[in-house]
């Protein structure tokens, strides 16, 4: 789970403005080699980009949070941490000294991992798998053979039929006995009560955050939202495929505080499904984005200002854009 210092980055990521590359692989550590950490590579490379993302929050002089901390930020191992802070204690962004950890420099925009080099293997089965049933013209009813998926997403047969499995718990999907998987359809009544299920949610994680909005955790996790809104509103025309992620991130500022395992259990789903409508319909993409990214912007000014009445305004009116956008998405029957 997030913490309240890091609620800003997320689990699913940050905007990829800075890219690391492979000039860079040296800096990783002193024998241009990852550490090793016990779990996948991925996750060091995702947990390492959270790490100077933080950095770059925090600014110099400060120091970062303890270990445990970080641990139950980033939803990591202490071990994957400690991998972290080893790596960028010798490249010389923080001074590791007992429970210090002072930052001495914000790090440059080739210390990154791309996203591509982050994302595991199941986040890249579940990406093409809603590429593939939201982008498409799939209708109810229509055969999903576990075969043709893999050749499709190009995933071994475990990783595509360990996704089916876990992905068949919210409905959209079902299993036929002995047989093949069927898709049960995203229908317009789906979706409606998908979303009236979500604005009781985000309500109850609007309060709570209100009620901690106070903490230095928290006003840093908007400071943070609102300098990447800044940022990509200022690069809407070259860098809107982007606001997915951002979208995705700023709700989870919110959701993730509550520590709630059946919230966050729906709300996976809510961000699959919201995270990809925003690909159905590509005539109009830039501007829903914007505007989208705008409506985000005020919710977080507000919240800054203490202005609790003009934030929940601002914020139920981001949710009824938003369901008019996903209405408006796709083509129903």
């Amino acid at each position: 789970m997030l913490t309240r210092a890091l609620e800003n980055q997320g689990r699913q990521g940050h905007i990829a403005r800075p890219v690391r590359r492979a000039g860079s692989q040296k800096r990783r550590n002193g024998r241009g080699e990852q550490p090793h950490v016990s779990r996948s590579n991925s996750v060091y490379k995702e947990t390492y980009n959270l790490g100077l993302k933080l950095v770059n929050t925090l600014g110099i002089e400060a120091n970062l949070p303890p270990e445990t901390e970080l641990a139950r930020t980033w939803n990591t191992s202490r071990t994957t941490v400690r991998a972290v802070l080893e790596q960028l204690d010798r490249s010389g962004v923080i001074r590791w000294d007992g429970r210090r950890k002072s930052i001495l420099r914000i790090p440059g925009p080739d210390e990154y991992y791309s996203d591509d080099e982050t994302q595991s293997t199941s986040k890249k089965v579940e990406t093409a798998f809603m590429e593939y049933i939201l982008g498409g013209d799939l209708a109810p009813g229509t055969i999903l053979r576990e075969s043709e998926l893999v050749r499709e997403f190009g995933a071994s047969t475990s990783a595509v039929r360990e996704y089916l499995i876990r992905f068949s718990r919210f409905g959209l999907i079902r299993k036929e006995p002995n047989r093949h998987w069927v898709l049960a359809g995203f229908t317009k009544d789906f979706a409606m009560e998908l979303f009236d299920v979500r604005e009781m949610f985000e309500m109850r994680a609007f309060n709570n955050f209100m009620a901690n909005r106070h903490e230095p955790a928290a006003r840093a996790a908007l400071d943070a939202l609102e300098a990447d809104h800044l940022w990509l509103i200022d690069n809407i025309e070259a860098e809107f495929l982007k606001f997915s992620r951002l979208d995705e991130r700023f709700h989870n500022v919110f959701v993730t505080r509550l520590k709630n395992r059946f919230i966050d259990d729906f709300f996976e789903l809510v961000s699959l499904i919201f995270h990809f409508h925003y690909r159905w319909k590509k005539s109009d993409e830039k501007d829903r984005n914007l505007m989208a990214a705008r409506e985000h912007l005020a919710i977080i000014r507000a919240l800054k200002a203490g202005h609790r009445d003009e934030a929940e305004q601002a914020l139920m009116k981001h949710l009824q854009s938003a369901r008019r956008t996903l209405l408006n998405s796709v083509s129903w029957d």
